[in-house]
């Protein structure tokens, strides 16, 4: 690692060792947080598994529930009966706390799912297919929501190991090896100095 190009004084010597105390201390703080950041990242991809799972079940359920809907009620009586459905939705930006992090994130609240239809012009294939889909838009909005944040730890996780490794690999050495070079430097001027002394002092002494 190459040390700074800067004169071998005092002055220099203590911006140097400044330096390098802050970098240590921000290195020990950015690791804390880099660990904090692991772990979170870690619980809600953990998350994002379970809910995973749980809308491919769904999904496995919802879609064939459709498929019967279509071949007992016939495609252009249900696009009839689609035509009449209208749900409103909710969405409301929030902050999540997640490893310290305030997170923006996108809340949805969903309405309560409702038989929009004349009875005698339904099927229980129609209910079951509209509960179905709903459950699936419940599940949907919760891993769109834990998935953004997983999304945004991890960005950040990245963004907090590019730091660490700057200040590990570059700015710490930087400075410990500049800091090193003025201590020798001002080491060798002192013995310089101190011969020189001693020569002048031997020669006085001889005049």
């Amino acid at each position: 690692m190459a040390r700074e190009q800067t004169a071998p004084t005092k002055s220099n010597l203590i911006r140097v060792r400044e330096r390098l105390a802050t970098a240590l201390e921000g290195y020990g703080l950015l690791e804390q947080k880099r660990e904090i950041l692991v772990m979170e990242l870690m619980r809600r991809v953990e998350q994002v598994k379970l809910l995973e799972r749980e809308l491919d079940g769904r999904v496995s359920t919802a879609y064939p529930a459709l498929k019967r809907m279509l071949i007992v009620v016939g495609r252009e009586r249900a696009d009839r009966l689609s035509r009449d459905i209208r749900y409103s939705f909710d969405l409301r930006e929030r902050t999540v706390n997640a490893a310290g992090m305030r997170l923006p994130n996108l809340e949805v609240h969903l309405p309560k799912a409702e038989l929009k239809y004349s009875p005698a012009n339904s099927f229980a294939e129609c209910d079951e297919t509209v509960l179905e889909f709903f459950e699936l838009l419940k599940i949907l909005t919760e891993f769109a929501a834990v998935r953004t944040i997983a999304w945004r730890l991890a960005r950040e996780l990245r963004k907090t190991q590019r730091r660490v490794n700057a200040l590990e690999k570059m700015v710490i050495p930087t400075a410990r090896e500049t800091g090193a070079y003025i201590e020798a430097a001002l080491e060798e001027k002192d013995r310089d100095a101190f011969f020189s002394a001693k020569l002048l002092k031997k020669k006085a002494g001889r005049e």
